[in-house]
């Protein structure tokens, strides 16, 4: 049995920036909090059939994702993690996480 190869999609194959340094990543600037298209919603799939809610949407850099969502599993009194750009808050919270996020400024957040 042979082993295949995977290839990652992100590698840049030519770059024109004499500044670009291979295998460096950079980060975006966070949008403001008014700015900001947030989305949360419920999710269960490969999770053992255990309700999550996810906020996903998030432009920013990746300490103030990791900022957002310790503050968001403080109000909630939950578990939860950052991965893959989303926050993943444990069990049914998205009423209480969208009245915390207007009520933070994220004026434009949905729930799906």
């Amino acid at each position: 049995m042979t082993k295949k190869k995977l290839y990652n999609m992100d590698s840049i194959v030519y770059s024109t920036d004499t500044n670009f340094k291979p295998g460096e990543k950079t980060e975006d600037e966070t949008l403001p909090v008014n700015e900001q298209l947030l989305k949360v919603r419920l999710d269960a799939k490969h999770r053992g059939g255990k309700l999550v809610t996810l906020i996903e949407g998030f432009s920013g850099k990746e300490a103030d994702l990791e900022k957002l969502g310790k503050q968001l599993k403080s109000f909630c009194a939950t578990g939860g993690s950052v991965k893959n750009s989303e926050i993943i808050i444990q069990g049914d919270n998205r009423e209480k996480i969208l009245q915390w996020l207007i009520k933070a400024g994220y004026r434009k957040t949905k729930r799906l």
